[in-house]
């Protein structure tokens, strides 16, 4: 897929179907995190992978939107060391966001409010969760390539670029 389609069209998926997501892709997805850049490329992150159903749902208690969890096969919580700073985790995010959907797979970040929640139903600690992604097939399944990236922007709900983007030197 066209890197920029592959931004225009990706949106937040938050209903999955029942279908697992292959080792392969897992592994792909992982990667993409993995190299993505950091600070002093410090790498500060530890990816943790929850393919267990069970404990994909239980997440949903330590989460603000809990609603995200209830059908998703996979998750991934991005775990910062001490003193990292979130873009590092928010850019291997995005990196796992888009390496996903060029798989046909949905995602949404999703913010941790109940630390200790978290830990208990990991069972670990070791980092601060910056997020954890809700990963899965799009239970209304989605094709990019059915409309041009300049479709896809029309239709998404965001502020103008004209609204968002100020020059200086011209």
């Amino acid at each position: 897929m066209d890197t920029f389609l592959a931004i225009a069209s990706r949106r937040e998926v938050r209903d999955y179907a029942p279908k697992p997501v292959s080792a392969a892709i897992v592994n792909r997805i992982l990667e993409a995190g993995r190299i993505s850049g950091s600070s002093k490329n410090t790498q500060p992150w530890t990816f943790v992978v929850i393919r267990n159903g069970v404990k994909v749902r239980e997440l949903a208690s330590v989460v603000t939107r809990p609603s995200n969890f209830a059908s998703a096969s996979l998750a991934i919580a991005i775990l910062l060391e001490e003193g990292a700073t979130l873009f590092d985790a928010g850019r291997a995010a995005q990196n796992m966001m888009l390496a996903a959907w060029n798989d046909g797979i949905g995602s949404s970040p999703n913010n941790v409010k109940d630390l200790e929640g978290f830990e208990r139903v990991l069972s670990m600690a070791g980092g601060t969760p910056a997020t954890i992604l809700t990963l899965g097939y799009p239970a209304r399944p989605v094709v990019p390539e059915k409309s041009e990236a300049t479709a896809w922007i029309a239709a998404a709900d965001r502020k103008p670029l004209s609204e968002v983007v100020v020059e200086f030197g011209r």
